[in-house]
């Protein structure tokens, strides 16, 4: 797999500025891939902030490093299947996403440099797993993401739509803080008085559920 970044705008379902992978820095088929992502003070989700918060609240969100771990493993299952030409037009999601925990942050000068291994490929299924660090220190770990492959018909609603009514919805994705689990939306939020939620989901193409 090619690792420049023509090749991830070619493979991801998504454009500016919701491309959350600079670089593929390591890739082993069908089995691992790391990347990596530069923080910047420039990016969409820090322009509504205030120039004398505390130091803290410019971490980088974490909705958006999940995200941008999502796009990691995207590139892993399309790249070991030979691109997104060869998914069979299949559009890649996120089915499920379970023992997700945050241990640190990342700020604006950061690199957070993904991991992301298969466990295990079944049909039009794969299994992964893996962590986000800054550094030698680990921000996130994914304990299990399961993604899928659906047609674009089907995801935006087109005629073949009704073939999925009768299937039961996806559980919803759980990110664990120590002993507590909460829900993580990884779709656009439907409507937020906040600038900064609007601008972190923008770009976004149309039938791109889930991180991709």
């Amino acid at each position: 797999m090619r690792s420049g970044y023509g090749q991830i705008l070619a493979s991801l379902p998504v454009r500016h500025p919701m491309v959350l992978v600079d670089r593929i820095t390591e890739f082993d088929a069908d089995r691992s891939i790391e990347t990596a992502k530069a923080v910047a003070g420039s990016e969409p989700c820090y322009q509504a902030m205030a120039d004398d918060l505390p130091p803290e609240r410019y971490a980088y969100p974490r909705s958006m490093i999940l995200e941008s771990f999502g796009q990691s493993a995207a590139l892993l299952w399309l790249g070991s299947r030979g691109g997104p030409d060869a998914a069979g037009g299949g559009l890649p999601m996120v089915g499920r996403l379970r023992n997700c925990r945050f241990t640190g942050s990342a700020f604006p000068g950061d690199v957070i440099r993904h991991r992301v291994r298969i466990d295990r490929l079944v049909d039009d299924n794969a299994f992964m797993s893996g962590e986000s660090l800054v550094g030698d220190r680990v921000v996130l770990t994914v304990g299990s993401l399961i993604a899928v492959a659906r047609p674009l018909s089907v995801v935006a609603g087109g005629g073949a739509a009704a073939s999925i009514t009768a299937a039961p919805p996806a559980p919803r994705p759980r990110e664990t803080h120590g002993s507590k689990e909460v829900g993580v939306p990884l779709t656009p939020p439907a409507s937020s008085g906040s600038r900064r939620s609007r601008a972190s989901w923008s770009g976004r193409r149309p039938g791109a559920l889930g991180p991709w």
